[in-house]
Parts: structure tokens; C-alpha cells; sequence
């Protein structure tokens, strides 16, 4: 059941991470403020799911919409893998409660986008696999230039798509990942690309809104009209 509030609930998923603020240097919940300007530029509520305790079904009865967000690589045993060297530490709280969160809002038919590492979990959940390093693949860093900083890239995307209707068939985008999609999981699409052949965007076919992006359209909102996408189809 949506929630009945004139302004859509967007969940947003958030991670744990050791924050400083006024006097304190403390465990949190945190969430990059972007996500959140996106969510209210677009007209919706933005709500944060921390990877705490076990979601279940009834605990996003009342979202309209889902934002996996980006951060931390996901764990190569999620996708049976062997970790290699690049890869970053493991965040089984994430890549627990993020699965959960992606399952239930195709259980419910929840509006879903994935962000960066969110597009990543999108597809190993269902049944995909990653790069773990992309530059050892492309011989370049056009997506990661260094730690903090992020790259500018072109992407193509494929005319007709869900994706092109809401961006248009060609884009510069923000990039902050090294690890990317390999294998596509079960009735993903590939709809977007970098000039390097790495997949950029991708989407379920027909009537679900389940869009995932590499990029980060969170940054200075220099391109929010994912959000306002998102928002647009978690108020019908």
C-alpha cells in the first residue's frame, strides 16, 4: 500500500560510517545531502533506511519509491567471486539490507533506482556479476581519476529506452566507481555506455520502473532528472 501523503515517500538507503560533527566523532547514519536536495527538487519526501535490523515487507508499505545509493564495493562473495586486490573492504550490513530493500520493492512493485554501487547490487541480485577493477580491463581512470574526485564522462545511450526518454541518447556524467558490470543479471538490459564499452545504465523491460545508473546524478545537481523520473512515476 503507498502512502496516502500528497508529497511521494522516496527511501533512500544510507550507510554507517564514523562522522565528525560539532564535538562528536561518532558512528552514524549518513547519506550524502544530494540525494536528498534530488529527492525535494523533485517533489518527494526523502526518507533514510539505514542497514539496520531485518526489512520485511511491511516496513516499506507506506514508501512510493526507492534510491539505492552508491559507496562501498559490494562483497565478490555476493556474486561467488574471489576478492581480488582492488577490491575494498566488505559492508555485509549494506549488501544485506540493500538486497533485502531491492527484493521487497520488486515484491511490491516499488519504483526502484540504483545509483552507482546501487545499479551494481541491482544486478547481482539478480543474478549478475562485476568487474571488480575497471582500469585493468579499459587501461584507463576516465571514471575514477583519484579518491574525491570524480571523472567526467560521455555516455551513449540506447535510443528508445527508458533510460533515453528520461536523459536523451547522449550525456556527460559524473563517475566515481573502479567496479562495473560483467555479466547482466536475469532480464536486465544494458542501455548505456562509456566510449570504453562499460556499461553505464541499465533497466528491466516493460511496465517496472527498475532503472540503474553508474554515474552520480546526486552531485550538485547538475542533472536531477532521475529523481524527478522517479518521483514522477512513484506519485501515479
Amino acid at each position: 500500500m503507498a502512502s496516502s501523503a500528497s508529497s511521494p515517500l522516496i527511501g533512500i538507503s544510507s550507510y554507517l560510517e564514523q562522522t565528525r560533527f560539532g564535538v562528536w566523532d561518532v558512528p552514524a547514519a549518513v547519506l550524502p545531502r544530494g540525494y536528498l536536495d534530488g529527492v525535494v527538487h523533485a517533489g518527494g519526501t526523502p526518507v533514510l533506511l539505514p542497514p539496520v535490523g531485518e526489512w520485511e515487507a511491511g516496513h516499506l508499505s507506506n514508501m512510493d519509491g526507492l534510491v539505492i545509493a552508491g559507496g562501498a564495493d559490494v562483497d565478490p562473495s555476493c556474486y561467488d567471486a574471489t576478492r581480488e586486490p582492488a577490491t575494498g573492504p566488505a559492508r555485509p550490513d549494506r549488501d544485506g539490507s540493500e538486497w533485502a530493500l531491492i527484493n521487497l520493492a520488486f515484491k511490491l512493485g516499488i519504483p526502484l533506482l540504483g545509483v552507482c554501487r546501487g545499479m551494481q547490487l541491482l544486478n547481482v541480485v539478480l543474478g549478475g556479476t562485476l568487474h571488480q577493477h575497471v582500469p585493468d580491463l579499459t587501461d584507463n581512470t576516465d571514471h575514477l581519476p583519484t579518491p574525491g574526485r570524480y571523472g567526467r564522462v560521455p555516455v551513449n545511450v540506447a535510443a528508445g529506452s527508458r533510460l533515453a526518454g528520461i536523459v536523451g541518447e547522449r550525456i556527460e556524467v559524473h563517475c566515481h566507481h573502479h567496479q562495473a558490470i560483467d555479466r547482466l543479471g536475469d532480464e536486465l538490459e544494458a542501455v548505456a555506455w562509456a566510449a570504453d564499452g562499460t556499461v553505464e545504465g541499465v533497466e528491466l523491460p516493460g511496465e517496472t520502473f527498475a532503472v540503474g545508473v553508474q554515474w552520480h546524478p546526486e552531485e550538485d545537481g547538475v542533472d536531477r532528472r532521475l529523481f524527478e523520473a522517479l518521483v514522477g512515476e512513484a506519485g501515479r
